[in-house]
């Protein structure tokens, strides 16, 4: 199983969200069933780092993003992945612009398949430190419930 996080520029949201999963993933013995990456409809930070406060608010709660870099999503990682999940509808509808017919990717919003108050993981990057930890704590909801969907499709 491959699962694909997208949002804008692949430095704030999408990174964490890979980040977590990972981490997530190796708690419920699941690391070697599925894989994990993310990616940014943009392309203005491809080969970056994730984010310095990204990366100090992840490490605050034991995830490690360091050895991140940012990548444009293709058209081929329709072909490649299982689940590409979002981080907004702006880019939700920037990938519906770019998925081929008839691929193999179920794409979705990461929020809205799993019960939450919003939505959009809003992206912080204009944002204060407690933006950053905003975007965490709906990371890591819905990434709890993300292991247990994984869990009952592997």
């Amino acid at each position: 199983m491959r699962v694909l996080f997208v949002c804008l520029g692949n430095i704030c949201r999408s990174p964490t969200a890979e980040g977590v999963l990972r981490h997530k993933l190796r708690e419920a013995g699941l690391a070697d069933q599925v894989e994990v990456a993310s990616a940014g409809t943009g392309d203005w930070h491809v080969g970056s780092a994730p984010d310095k406060r990204s990366q100090a608010a992840a490490k605050r709660r034991g995830y490690d993003l360091s050895a991140q870099r940012a990548q444009q999503v293709t058209r081929a990682d329709f072909a490649t992945y299982d689940l590409i999940l979002a981080m907004d509808n702006s880019n939700l509808r920037n990938l519906m612009d770019l998925q081929p017919p008839k691929c193999k990717a179920e794409l979705d919003l990461f929020l809205r398949r799993y019960p939450s108050q919003v939505e959009e993981v809003p992206d912080p990057y204009n944002d204060s430190e407690h933006g950053f930890e905003h975007v965490l704590d709906l990371i890591e909801r819905a990434s709890d419930l993300l292991v247990i969907e994984l869990k009952e499709r592997l």
